[in-house]
């Protein structure tokens, strides 16, 4: 009888319970080998929703540090816990189809749509007021169909909350456009049409990362499928194209970004992540998303270090497939398209139901007058501007962190993206990673001056998909006064040509010092280990101890004695 609870005691130590949310935040649970790696679990979880188009997606978590993290699929997973089971975790896309509407299948199209439907509620995906009234137009027909004067009384379109927070004029228009322009679509069209539009604004797929630059004002990091980004203030400061990033760094808190823009221009970017951890997750992340969107065959990619010295710093590589490789073979796939269970009426974290009213903030009253700021008044101030707008630099006295007067509806007043705004932790979403970083940023320092882009003048939504906001409002921050020291080409060849004599004699310093431990241990220890009576017996040995270390020792000896007995006169 001992036994068998003994065994059975055994048995539950080597498994553990997990839960996966999904996208449609339903959840997956299953119980896990203690030594099954994170490919393991993904893959059970793509065959619950039938999803063969895997590689756009990632298993994400958080740790007890409130860090975010991307479960690594050729590790074990309880080596990348910092807790103890059960463990909670996310399904989410991890690297957003350039192409969304390209994609083979309708289950990984949905997929996505839930994704950027999540992105545009939590305040990620910025757009101006007509896009957006679209945009939620879309979904409401994807979610309830046709409009129906019996089924959908007056001021239907606000019992969703497709956004933090809008005005009665969005939701008129997006009932407008709603009874318009969109009757017939079936569910697949609406949500065809919407990745076809979300896909045109600059901030599809922005998964921002928190930072400062060197006046300490705050900045997002962010990578998307066309290159990486620096929001900051109420507009996007950089846009660098994958092809332009030459090499992504990180050492302790800081993260570099290596980048030759046109005419050979090299331009370096230097920010300070919260935490060390953080900063490691940012480099991680970006060096999986330029392997991913810039290579073309998986093949090519390398393993990348996060220092210049080889025995020093964190060493990673991307170990899936490259987006030309994923594409071609979604197109190789042949059955038949798989049931998809659209979320339809059930209530919805992320968009509440209509049968369920609109959500209600859990946000202190105090705060919700300080910190809601319209989503019209947002909205609306953003400007048409192209996805791949160029990089210009400006001088270092331009400003970029602008404040305008707003109205109080359709005003074209601008918010900054702010630590103080509304955010997805104060909600009702109960999601695994709610508890993302706090508005507290570490410092970060920007080396080269900002290269002001003309852009939409941005709204004020939130910047994580769990909690952390999308901006932070730059407390005493002032225009113009982030520094600008560009290096010319000249001088970063000569610094590069310095660096690379520096570390070739530090390596050949440690090498002769390994060496002459090495001699030392031959020569003068008493150690009778096998390969050292191997080394002393041969007649080389032999022959250098006698004829070259002897005298050699002898000599140091007789100085040693000259400098002793010369101090000691003195």
């Amino acid at each position: 009888m001992l036994s068998r609870l003994m065994s059975g005691s055994g048995s539950l130590d080597r498994e553990f319970n997990c839960t996966v949310r999904l996208l449609d935040d339903s959840e997956y649970a299953c119980t896990v080998q203690r030594d099954a790696k994170g490919q393991w679990l993904f893959e059970q979880v793509c065959q619950h929703l039938n999803l063969l188009e895997k590689d756009y997606f990632g298993i994400r978590f958080v740790d007890p540090d409130k860090q975010r993290h991307w479960l690594e699929f050729s590790k074990p997973i309880t080596k990348q816990m910092k807790s103890l089971p059960p463990y909670t975790m996310c399904l989410r896309v991890k690297f957003y189809p350039p192409d969304p509407a390209a994609l083979k299948e309708e289950i990984t199209r949905y997929l996505v749509f839930l994704q950027i439907k999540r992105d545009l509620y939590h305040g990620r995906l910025l757009c101006k007021s007509s896009d957006a009234a679209t945009l939620a137009a879309y979904i409401l027909q994807a979610e309830i169909g046709d409009y129906d004067p019996g089924k959908h009384p007056e001021g239907y379109s606000s019992k969703f909350q497709f956004f933090p927070k809008h005005s009665e004029r969005l939701e008129r228009r997006i009932a407008e456009i709603h009874k318009s322009e969109l009757i017939g679509q079936s569910p697949d069209a609406s949500e065809l049409n919407f990745l076809r539009k979300a896909q045109t604004l600059e901030t599809y797929g922005v998964d921002p990362h928190p930072c400062k630059d060197v006046s300490g004002n705050p900045a997002f990091l962010a990578f998307t499928p066309f290159g990486f980004v620096v929001l900051q203030g109420n507009r996007r400061i950089h846009f660098l194209k994958w092809h332009e990033v030459t090499k992504l760094k990180f050492e302790g808190k800081t993260f570099h970004i290596y980048a030759t823009h046109q005419e050979d221009q090299k331009i370096i970017l230097t920010y300070f992540a919260p935490t060390h951890e953080a900063c490691k997750h940012l480099w991680k992340c970006g060096v999986e998303n330029q392997a991913f969107y810039q290579f073309e065959k998986s093949s090519q990619v390398r393993t990348v270090s996060s220092s210049n010295l080889f025995f020093k710093g964190s060493r990673f590589r991307y170990s899936g497939k490259v987006a030309k490789e994923v594409m071609e073979q979604s197109a190789k796939i042949r059955r038949e398209p798989p049931e998809i269970h659209r979320a339809g009426m059930v209530p919805s974290r992320s968009c509440p139901s209509i049968t369920h009213g609109p959500r209600q903030s859990t946000i202190p009253q105090a705060r919700r007058r300080a910190v809601h700021i319209s989503i019209m008044e947002g909205l609306e101030s953003l400007r048409d501007s192209g996805h791949s707008t160029p990089v210009r630099s400006v001088s270092s006295g331009s400003s970029f962190l602008q404040s305008h007067g707003s109205g109080a509806e359709g005003g074209y007043g601008t918010a900054e993206f702010s630590e103080d705004s509304y955010s997805p932790s104060d909600s009702m979403l109960s999601t695994p990673v709610s508890n993302d970083h706090s508005s507290d940023q570490a410092q970060v320092r920007h080396t080269n001056g900002p290269h002001n882009i003309q852009e939409d003048r941005g709204t004020e939504l939130s910047a994580s998909d769990q909690a952390r906001p999308l901006g932070a409002k730059a407390k005493g921050s002032c225009p113009g006064k982030t520094r600008s020291t560009q290096r010319s080409p000249e001088e970063e060849r000569v610094n590069e040509f310095i660096c690379s004599l520096a570390r070739l004699f530090l390596v050949t310093v440690v090498l002769l010092f390994a060496l002459l431990l090495l001699l030392i241990v031959l020569t003068e220890s008493e150690l009778d280990l096998a390969f050292l009576r191997d080394i002393r017996r041969t007649p080389e040995f032999q022959q250098f101890h006698y004829e070259y270390f002897c005298p050699l020792r002898r000599w140091l000896a007789c100085k040693l004695r000259w400098m002793g007995g010369h101090l000691i006169n003195k």
